[in-house]
């Protein structure tokens, strides 16, 4: 299978209000909408903070080939300003070609999250590339740290 590309938007506290429509007019049903208070709390970290629980941490809406993927921005990332609210989400086949894109875009950028293997079982990673483009890099295929 080739790389997946899937638009990504981030809203400002009202993205599953946002998502409830989309959902409304393309129908379908949601993949995944978890809150960042389902987030598991980092070993000597805190937990998610009242204003950002009931946020959208992460959201996916298959429409057509597509995956319409989306979240709130929180406290750590700061509001996001409309026209900048969007990342590219690319989605491969195995950690090699992850590293391999992540490493080829992000070269000369700004890495917000290396790729690493994060709680819901996902290889991933985040960055802003030298043009100022936000992506998001991502492997599936691996168990949920515990």
């Amino acid at each position: 299978m080739a790389a997946t590309v899937n638009p990504y938007l981030i809203f400002n506290g009202n993205c599953e209000e946002a998502f409830l429509l989309y959902q409304s007019v393309f129908g379908g049903e949601f993949q995944y909408l978890g809150k960042f208070k389902d987030m598991p709390v980092p070993e000597g970290g805190e937990q998610v903070n009242d204003k950002d629980a009931n946020r959208v941490m992460h959201v996916s809406l298959p429409i057509g080939n597509t995956i319409l993927m989306g979240s709130d921005s929180n406290e750590q990332s700061g509001d996001v300003a409309i026209g900048g609210n969007f990342s590219v989400s690319v989605n491969v086949d195995s950690v090699e070609e992850a590293d391999r894109i992540f490493n080829g875009l992000s070269a000369g950028g700004d890495i917000y999250m290396p790729m690493n293997k994060t709680f819901w079982g996902s290889y991933f990673g985040m960055f802003k590339d030298k043009f100022d483009i936000s992506w998001m890099i991502n492997f599936d295929e691996l168990e949920p740290l515990k």
